[in-house]
């Protein structure tokens, strides 16, 4: 194998960050299916199982404090379900394979030959426990600075998805029924490096404001101007 195909520099540069304990990242793509099959590697205990239980604790965390401030008009509800569409095994599979972890993933023969390297809760379990490792070879705010680009592309998507972030369809509904009148939106703040700014946008009935909200670009911080809008209605 040359140098360019070893999996573990594939990672590291996928990742943009060198191990100084290469081994910790041999230990996370090492799935326990290839421990038991090579016990004179380390012992049936060398598997990324306990890495990935560090690993799923590390994420939550980033997750979570990073949604609390990006979202700071979210109440609990909403932050707790983005959590978990975040750090879901469908989500965190499909970061191990933009990572290229399958390529590196250390499987037992059988589960090799059923494609356990394209298995969902393989790559999930393999993700965890890289950020684990990741997060024993260097810092929590190093393993964030790395992952935090491909979250926010994440999240963008899901709120252009999901349900119920469309609250500006049911705020022009409310508005049009009650009043007549056509919601608008404005921009009045953006503030931040390009690569991290935040909006600021209201929503207005004629000239009166009747919400406002902060996003990492203008359609998240239009719906929530929306959303506050909403609560206002209710209280």
């Amino acid at each position: 194998m040359s140098k360019l195909e070893d999996p573990l520099l594939i990672v590291q540069q996928e990742l943009d960050y060198d191990f100084a304990q290469a081994e910790l990242l041999r230990l996370a793509l090492t799935h326990p299916s290839y421990a038991h099959e090579h016990l004179g590697e380390g012992g049936e205990e060398y598997h990324n199982q306990r890495l990935e239980f560090l690993g799923d604790a590390v994420l939550d965390f980033l997750v979570a404090a990073w949604l609390y401030r990006e979202f700071p008009e979210l109440p609990e509800g909403p932050l707790t379900r983005l959590r978990a569409t975040m750090v879901c095994t469908s989500t965190l599979a499909q970061l191990s394979r933009d990572l290229a972890l399958g390529k590196g993933l250390r499987l037992g023969r059988g589960e090799e030959e059923h494609g356990g390297s394209e298995r969902p809760a393989n790559l999930c379990d393999a993700l965890e426990a890289v950020v684990g490792a990741f997060y024993l070879d260097s810092d929590l705010n190093t393993v964030w600075s790395r992952l935090e680009p491909w979250f926010r592309r994440k999240i963008e998507a899901v709120l252009e998805q999901d349900s119920y972030a469309d609250a500006k369809s049911n705020f022009q509904e409310w508005a049009q029924a009650e009043t007549g009148i056509t919601p608008l939106y404005r921009i009045v703040d953006a503030v931040g490096p390009d690569h991290a700014k935040m909006f600021t946008a209201q929503v207005l009935l004629e000239e009166q404001v009747k919400g406002e909200g902060v996003g990492p670009n203008k359609r998240t911080a239009e719906q929530a101007a929306a959303r506050q809008a909403l609560l206002r209605i209710v209280e």
